[in-house]
């Protein structure tokens, strides 16, 4: 079962993800979480990548593409993944079919949960993230019980940089021009899948559950 998991950012994909990993035994490539570790740790491809994370806008397709065709070569893969992330546009979408080809694979289905703007603007410049544990958190819709303070771990919470209101509506409009035409790539191909994403996590999950179950 080879997966694509699209959306704006802020739609909830990383929730979605997290509860397809834990009712199906394929791994969760995601993308923004690979660069989001490499800007941790300070390596040479973190520091390029946060660049372009900081102002909204993608990391180069050269970059992108060889550590997602890396990353599917590995063993965990051969029956199956879930990309999130990945890919962004068309030429990476293209270049993610000539990669699934030299291994004899292919997408099955590309999900996409749609939010309003407005939605997702509320949604992220409200995000706040723990510097221990990387538990998120949302001021208005999922605060923590302590102002600040994770209720995980105790560590202090953070917004990142790229969750401000400016950043969100830049990446939002980088999002329509350069990924947007995604779904009529996979739609021409017959395995796209459009769910509402406007709703409790676990209404959203039963549609995709309910789609996924065909495979």
């Amino acid at each position: 079962m080879n997966i694509i998991l699209m959306g704006p950012p802020g739609a909830g994909k990383g929730t979605q993800a997290e509860l397809i990993k834990a009712a199906y035994p394929i791994p969760h490539i995601s993308t923004g979480d690979m660069f989001r570790a490499a800007v941790g740790q300070g390596t040479e491809l973190g520091k390029e990548a946060k660049k372009y994370m900081d102002s909204g806008k993608l990391v180069p397709d050269e970059v992108t593409i060889g550590i997602v065709e890396e990353r599917l070569a590995q063993p965990d893969c051969a029956t199956g993944f879930l990309l999130d992330g990945f890919p962004r546009t068309t030429g990476q979408a293209q270049a993610l079919d000539k990669v699934l080809e030299k291994q004899n694979k292919k997408i099955e289905a590309a999900i996409s949960i749609s939010v309003p703007d407005e939605i997702i603007i509320e949604r992220m410049s409200g995000r706040v993230s723990c510097k221990e544990c990387k538990a998120v958190y949302n001021i208005k819709f999922n605060p923590s019980i302590k102002a600040g303070i994770c209720d995980k771990c105790g560590g202090e919470l953070f917004q990142r940089s790229d969750d401000n209101i400016e950043t969100v509506s830049n990446r939002l409009a980088v999002y329509k021009e350069q990924t947007n035409p995604l779904l009529s790539y996979y739609q021409k191909q017959n395995v796209l899948h459009e769910v509402n994403g406007n709703r409790d996590a676990s209404e959203v999950f039963k549609d995709i559950k309910k789609l996924l179950e065909r495979f």
